[in-house]
């Protein structure tokens, strides 16, 4: 039976490589959908959670997992010697950057070292982890076209962009139009046909190269977005202006205006590091990208930022940053969910210790995380505790969190999401306001009056 009929028919034995935040989710609805499905990956802790039924990602319900392993729709196996039984495979591993911002790309060649080994004549592979225009057909398709086979003809080749977004109760795996660009128009038709019988929408382009580019500009547009309006923070810091007024009264054009919301930084797998991709392959081509690198050095600087205004906000009280008791509120990348990828809270706390401060953190979502060789652990809300810190900072603006009551005890607060909008407390600062500007000019006026009394005495 050649492969089109094993689609169509759901006898497709279908494997997924990386069973991550992308991996699991799309083996999950490949399982649901009736296919025989492997995941593979190098995490023999992950592989041995979902033989046990279990899920390690928010988004994927354990019922779910146990259900499909029961039924033997779903298995996960750390060894690459699977592939020999599969048909189709979608490789779905990380693809971070490197400490000089340039893409690591190691986590792919592992998977295609796997395929190079075990691969047979008829198989379909997908790419979807997000990378720079040309990995497929450079990376992956020149290392098979090596072995002797034909794209096309012996095997068939596309890439899909991942658009998973962590915590989205409204979009998924399921729902979200998925893009496709193949090799060839037969590895177009195959790919097309064997995610449309599970997926409701998907969008044909005319190549791989095309459809990794799209992944660049759908990140690349939020990071710029995010580092103009953190920009506009800054600038309205200086000028006394809020900059949340500004937003909320731009937002009510109802054409040609999007909002975006500044913050702590900016955090998660892809907006980060995709428009790094975009610019270290633009380089190649001589073409320098100057708005990327400049939204990149914007975000990338809004937790120092976030420090700064930590210290003039204690300054307030006439305390300094070195000795005093921090709290972070939220660790999480962004609100309801337990990712401390790329986290701005995590490079808070670091310049936080940096800086002499002795701080904690809570978040009802991430019960701890490794610094170093340590284990910080979240630590429990409660009057006294909350009463005790100098300071509680809310990186993360969760729902669970409940802002008229840490408004009530804590002693200060510094906000970097707007979360305690409508709250009233000479206490609460918030960045992109002013506010800390014009409490110390009070605080000036203050102790020149304080000595004029002393003069006069």
């Amino acid at each position: 039976m050649d492969l089109l009929k094993k689609i169509q028919q759901k006898k497709a034995c279908v494997g997924v490589i990386g069973l991550g935040y992308v991996g699991l989710p799309l083996a999950v609805e490949l399982a649901k959908a009736g296919y025989s499905v492997t995941g593979i990956d190098l995490d023999a802790e992950k592989v041995a959670q979902i033989q046990q039924g279990h899920s390690y990602i928010m988004d994927v319900p354990p019922d779910d997992i146990a259900m499909l392993v029961r039924q033997g729709r779903l298995t996960a196996v750390t060894d690459y010697e699977a592939i020999t039984r599969l048909d189709t495979v979608s490789i779905c591993v990380p693809t971070p950057l490197t400490k000089t911002k340039d893409p690591d790309v190691s986590y792919i060649v592992t998977a295609v070292d796997g395929l190079e080994k075990y691969m047979h004549p008829g198989m379909l592979i997908i790419l979807e982890s997000t990378t720079y225009p040309g990995t497929t057909e450079e990376l992956v398709k020149a290392r098979l076209d090596k072995l002797g086979y034909q794209v096309g003809v012996d095997y068939f080749i596309c890439f899909s962009p991942e658009r998973v977004d962590p915590g989205n109760a409204k979009y998924n795996t399921k729902n979200t139009p998925k893009v496709i660009g193949g090799a060839t128009p037969q590895c177009l038709a195959l790919g097309t046909e064997l995610y449309s019988s599970f997926l409701p929408s998907i969008v044909q382009v005319s190549s791989p190269r095309v459809a990794e580019m799209v992944k660049l500009l759908e990140n690349t547009f939020r990071s710029v977005n995010i580092g103009l309006v953190n920009e506009l923070a800054l600038m309205c810091d200086r000028m006394g202006v809020d900059v949340w007024e500004v937003i909320d009264a731009a937002s009510t054009k109802p054409f040609g205006y999007m909002p975006f919301y500044p913050g702590p930084g900016i955090g998660g797998h892809c907006i980060p590091l995709d428009p790094m991709y975009l610019a270290w392959k633009a380089k190649t081509f001589d073409f320098y990208n100057r708005f990327i690198e400049l939204a990149s050095d914007v975000n990338g600087n809004m937790p120092r930022h976030v420090l700064h205004k930590i210290s003039e906000v204690l300054n307030t009280r006439k305390k300094c940053l070195n000795g005093s008791k921090v709290l972070l509120l939220g660790m999480a990348y962004k609100k309801d969910i337990d990712d401390l990828r790329e986290s701005p809270g995590l490079e808070i706390y670091r310049l936080l210790k940096e800086q002499g401060a002795v701080v904690e953190y809570s978040d009802p979502l991430v019960a701890s995380f490794r610094e170093g060789t340590a284990v910080v652990r979240s630590v429990p809300l409660t009057e006294q505790n909350l009463a005790d810190y100098d300071i509680a900072v809310l990186c993360t603006n969760h729902s669970a969190f409940d802002y008229q009551w840490i408004a009530r005890y804590a002693q200060l607060i510094l906000d970097t999401r707007n979360a305690f909008r409508g709250i009233k407390g000479s206490h609460i600062y918030k960045i992109g306001s002013g506010e800390c500007g014009r409490a110390g000019e009070e605080l000036a006026k203050q102790a020149a009056v304080q000595e004029a009394a002393a003069g006069k005495e």
